[in-house]
């Protein structure tokens, strides 16, 4: 049976070129980047060369860049540093914050009281930027704020400059959680208003197990991660070298065709859902589908009935991949926190389908056949 693999928001396939790069640092090229001799300086400047692309790309500075084991690992750092370092004693964020975020946060509450308050999302899912102004205006302590820029379930864009320009005027921490964006928009650091980010080579068709922390030059904070001095003194480990590689090689591939990719797959989208508003009665799409959405995900509504409920069960035997809201909770009871947030109808499910580039209409037009026919 041939597969379709519609859940590129969970991982992307490793491109070949990606490979090819990476291959000589998984061969003969071995070398522990702290070693002194040829090996050790061949996969250092490898790690260098690295950044310098990335920081490139993102217009950042090369020192701004630090390569980490990917997205959680990044959102933690950034989110420990600005309580521990940065003087906040109340964070702001979001109900449907990936888990990453989700759960530091309410650890940091527990744990060390730190103030938690959540902003409100309107109808459609997006921040209220009225309320999220009430809460900084109306907080007596430093805040960080939280915010992802793109929703992994339902797609919809944050506006990081104006949430930013906020945040700068009430003397706040931001981060944002850009994991779905980094590798699928331009980026334009110097020029935006946000102290940390992070990002992961897997979700746009690097390695798994590799990805980036940018922070601020003007922010400076202790290390997560204790032990040696990679990463200048702020990430111990010895470094991932040939993911560091292929996290490069993917994020100079994604740049290089984004205008191509980003019509190409923002197409597929709207066709599946053309087709499935024409096929299949009773179906609607969660988040902000035709506003500020993000181009590969689209998550559909279905009606609630003994066939939908096994709806991802029987995509799956007639091998089609997709998943129910996010991947990390698709094998859980619990169901999506960020559908329950938005939509807490108990008589529709949600699937989510998200594309890349290697999709096709034709294997759009097979899923919605089999849609129609299982549903």
């Amino acid at each position: 049976m041939k597969k379709i693999y519609f859940d590129n928001a969970a991982t992307t396939a490793l491109d070949s070129n990606v490979l090819d790069v990476m291959l000589p640092y998984m061969t003969e090229k071995f070398g522990n980047p702290s070693s002194i001799y040829s090996y050790g300086r061949e996969s250092r400047l490898a790690i260098e060369t690295a950044r310098k692309s990335v920081a490139k790309i993102l217009n950042a500075h090369p020192g701004e860049i630090f390569f980490t084991s990917g997205g959680t690992e990044s959102s933690n750092t950034a989110i420990a540093a600005a309580i521990n370092n940065l003087g906040c004693r109340h964070i702001i964020s979001s109900e449907i914050e990936h888990h990453a975020t989700l759960h530091s946060v309410e650890h940091l509450h527990s744990r060390d009281n730190i103030r938690l308050s959540n902003v409100n999302l309107l109808s459609n899912g997006h921040v209220d930027m009225e309320h999220l102004r009430e809460l900084l205006a109306g907080s007596k302590e430093r805040c960080l704020v939280t915010l992802m820029h793109a929703n992994n379930e339902i797609g919809n864009l944050l506006d990081m400059h104006a949430v930013g320009n906020l945040c700068k005027e009430f003397d706040a921490i931001f981060h944002s959680d850009t994991v779905q964006t980094v590798g699928h928009y331009p980026f334009d650091l110097r020029n935006t208003p946000v102290h940390f980010i992070n990002g992961s080579a897997h979700k746009f068709h690097g390695p798994k197990g590799v990805g980036i922390l940018y922070i601020n030059e003007n922010v400076k904070i202790t290390p997560f991660i204790h032990g040696g001095s990679q990463e200048r003194n702020m990430r111990a480990g010895t470094e991932n070298v040939y993911g560091i590689v292929g996290f490069a090689k993917a994020l100079e591939m994604a740049t290089a065709h984004y205008e191509e990719h980003s019509a190409y797959i923002n197409d597929l989208r709207m066709y599946m859902a053309e087709q499935l508003q024409q096929h299949i009665p009773g179906i609607g799409f969660n988040g902000d589908l035709h506003g500020r959405s993000l181009y590969t995900v689209l998550n559909v509504s279905f009606p609630k009935t003994e066939k939908s409920e096994m709806l991802l069960f029987n995509l799956d035997i007639n091998g089609i991949c997709a998943s129910g809201g996010s991947a990390c909770t698709s094998g859980a009871d619990a169901g999506s926190h960020v559908i329950r947030a938005i939509n807490s109808d108990p008589n529709r499910i949600a699937v989510r389908f998200s594309f890349s580039k290697d999709n096709t209409k034709e294997e759009i037009d097979t899923v919605v056949a089999k849609l129609k026919e299982l549903i």
